[in-house]
């Protein structure tokens, strides 16, 4: 297998269009390679500038997990903080999460900040939403959001080998106008659902606007970790 890593948007096009395999860390397709065979050309991002920003406001896919640290909001910094082992953070890269991986313990995170998507197509750069990162899987080069005003992450202690343990991260962002706006994720089992409430009157407003979201699907039992979230979440507007 022969890897290449651009340097330069153009190479990284170029590598593209030749049919290159992108890559993360290889944490997720590793062991896939070593079954079904290596593909005769892969691309690692993680010489790219433009996929290794770290910053208030953007991410890059080719950060690997173990270098989040607070210049990124609490709920992104604390979902990567979470993600395997030491040893998995130490190669496991944003991207790779977001894009390769059927937990995407970064996806709730990013959902609540309202982030959107950098990706890199062989005729250049294009902006969509984390739906179609997950639906259609396009290279990611990064991911842009506006700063909250307060933001909180939990993930709940599971069993090794068990269900996926439930995901709540949750963010208040301001809002043109009266009010601001709360924007919940939850990861449970293998899906992610979100929604988003205006606040402009009372918290328990706010969370029955939340329940007619999608949200409104989750069971009795992930409410009891929402709820708190949002109520200690909105105390920041006052």
């Amino acid at each position: 297998m022969l890897l290449r890593l651009p340097v330069s948007l153009s190479e990284a096009r170029e590598c593209l269009a030749e049919g290159a395999v992108p890559v993360g860390g290889a944490t997720l397709v590793w062991a896939t390679w070593q079954r079904d065979g290596f593909p005769e050309l892969a691309m690692s991002l993680r010489q790219l500038p433009e996929a290794n920003v770290i910053g208030p406001e953007t991410l890059g896919a080719a950060v690997l997990l173990g270098r989040i640290d607070d210049r990124v909001p609490d709920v992104l910094r604390l979902a990567a903080g979470t993600v395997g082992t030491g040893a998995v953070r130490r190669t496991a890269t944003v991207g790779g999460n977001l894009v390769g991986s059927t937990l995407r313990c970064l996806l709730p995170a990013a959902l609540a900040l309202d982030a959107r998507a950098t990706v890199l197509e062989t005729d250049g750069l294009r902006e969509t939403d984390l739906a179609e990162v997950v639906a259609k899987r396009p290279l990611l080069l990064s991911l842009r959001w506006r700063a909250p005003i307060a933001c909180a992450y939990r993930k709940l202690p599971a069993d090794a080998g068990g269900p996926p343990p439930l995901v709540a991260a949750s963010a208040l962002h301001r809002r043109a106008g009266a009010g601001h706006v709360v924007r919940v994720a939850v990861r449970d089992g293998y899906d992610v659902l979100a929604g988003t409430a205006v606040h402009g009157t009372g918290p328990e407003e706010a969370l029955q606007a939340l329940r007619a979201t999608a949200l409104g699907d989750l069971p009795a039992a992930a409410w009891t970790v929402v709820r708190p979230q949002v109520l200690a979440l909105l105390e920041h507007e006052r």
